[in-house]
């Protein structure tokens, strides 16, 4: 439990950062929405006029953004890309930042084994997340509340895009973890994170782009796209399922691979 007390004041400014930087993220683009939507014609025109492959680099390709559906769809992608960053870069450093600072060997003659090490220090970075995770929610519910122009919108479609961010957050988390312990030594975390964030966010641009489902098996940008779950007011079970079988697997194999790591060690 001390390990994961410690791990919690490491990451508590890092968390702090996040959940304000998403909640300021959702704040200021829902003030911008009843500009749009009492410019809806006029701002549809122009989005119109833009190459197709473009719109749906930036899924935008058939989003009405006057309505409240289609605007915050758009702005919740740039949350989830958010999200994926920050909890890549927790899974990347849940067990190489021991190891870049030579810390690990000490930690390791603690009269604990490395599963409950592990299990602690994952819970931790899962509790970090989770406060993220609460202000996207309440983020969203104010900023929507307070800016809506007048416009409806669902509200079980809404708590089912919400409720989503648990899923997407553990698929990013359980990833960047496995591939920490994959690679022999991370010497930082940020380009590792940046690029596996952005990475399937590219992914799932490319995928609209060129009109193939194949990649949408590999990225849970569209495995929880915000347009699908709002409009249809649903998740897309069979693509849900494999974000869900990829986190039992990079867990699984995450404590696996600890439990037989050769620890680098100061002598």
């Amino acid at each position: 439990m001390n390990i994961y007390v410690q791990e919690l004041k490491m990451r508590f400014k890092s968390v702090v950062a996040w959940s304000v930087a998403v909640a300021a993220v959702l704040f200021v683009f829902a003030s911008l929405f009843s500009s749009f939507a009492a410019q809806a014609a006029s701002v549809n025109e122009a989005i119109s006029k833009y190459p197709p492959q473009l719109l749906a680099a930036f899924g935008l390709n058939g989003i009405d953004l006057s309505t409240i559906p289609g605007y915050f769809g758009f702005v919740f992608l740039l949350v989830q890309l958010c999200l994926a960053i920050q909890a890549a870069n927790y899974g990347f450093s849940i067990v190489s930042i021991e190891e870049r600072e030579w810390t690990a060997d000490f930690l390791l003659t603690k009269p604990v084994n490395r599963s409950r090490v592990l299990t602690a220090k994952f819970l931790a970075a899962l509790t970090g997340l989770t406060v993220t995770n609460a202000a996207v929610w309440v983020g969203s519910l104010d900023s929507l509340s307070l800016f809506k122009a007048g416009r409806t919108y669902s509200g079980p479609a809404l708590v089912l895009l919400l409720a989503s961010i648990v899923v997407f957050q553990l698929f990013f988390l359980s990833v960047g973890l496995v591939v920490s312990l994959v690679v022999k030594r991370v010497r930082s975390v940020t380009p590792y994170a940046m690029g596996l964030g952005l990475g399937m966010y590219v992914l799932s641009a490319f995928g609209d782009m060129l009109g193939t489902s194949i990649l949408e098996k590999i990225t849970p940008f569209k495995h929880f796209d915000p347009h699908y779950i709002l409009e249809k007011q649903a998740y897309d079970a069979p693509l849900v399922l494999v974000s869900v079988a990829v986190i039992l697997v990079c867990v699984g194999g995450s404590y696996l691979l600890y439990t037989r790591r050769d620890i680098p060690s100061v002598s």
